[in-house]
């Protein structure tokens, strides 16, 4: 037995997680799964980083776990992290790390990401993406948004100096709103120059199936900010 308290709850106070936590019923393979390969590259609370001596990168609310799998296949160098509360989410995301063989370096929180990166040590995340979180568009529900400034100065500190924070929305309001709160923090810069940066697509954006449905009032904006 261990008298720790929960992920998360000294930085944050009691955490409370809007939005679905499970939908339709999972699939007997995935469910499988959820059973014998979830245990095994669940993040450890007491060793979040399990060890790892490589870089360390995050996905906060990884959705179906496209993009985190793909990023874990093209950089096996690096631990990636990811959270996500809904279940449906996790399930398909331990399919692709069975189909792909990344449980070597992929690691999941089920669970709100507040929790995770209220775990991690300092100065030990190299990157940390957040795309096309739920947009809570009704202004009574922004309080909801997953861009606030508690998240943000815990980033900051599990944040590399240099490091990078990716945000991706397709809500306009939600990518004023960020920019306003990441450098409002003053822990962040923003090196964007012109539109493009901005506008297009990074080089090493994955594309899911969620952003494909374009369900936003605007082209997918992508804001790229550095760890000061």
């Amino acid at each position: 037995m261990t008298n720790d308290p929960p992920l998360g709850q000294k930085p944050f106070g009691p955490l409370r997680s809007y939005g679905r936590i499970k939908s339709r019923p999972i699939k007997p393979r995935q469910a499988g799964l959820m059973e014998t390969l979830l245990p095994k590259i669940a993040v450890d609370p007491a060793d979040p980083l399990g060890g790892w001596s490589g870089p360390v990168w995050l996905e906060i609310g990884f959705g179906g776990g496209e993009h985190m799998a793909a990023q874990a296949s093209r950089a096996p160098e690096a631990r990636i992290l990811g959270a996500e509360p809904f279940v449906n989410g996790v399930a398909s995301a331990v399919r692709h790390v069975e189909e792909q063989g990344l449980s070597g370096n992929v690691r999941i929180h089920h669970g709100d990401a507040r929790e995770l990166v209220a775990a991690l040590p300092d100065a030990c995340l190299e990157r940390v993406f957040i795309l096309f979180p739920d947009p809570w568009p009704k202004t009574r529900h922004h309080k909801r948004r997953i861009v606030q400034p508690g998240l943000l100065a815990e980033l900051a500190r599990a944040l590399k100096p240099g490091g990078g924070l990716r945000f991706a929305t397709d809500w306009a309001d939600y990518a004023d709103w960020t920019l306003e709160r990441v450098l409002g923090s003053g822990r962040f810069d923003w090196p964007a120059a012109r539109a493009d940066d901005w506008r297009k697509q990074p080089a090493d954006h994955v594309t899911t199936r969620y952003e494909e449905k374009r369900l936003g009032d605007c082209a997918p904006v992508f804001l790229d900010f550095v760890r000061r």
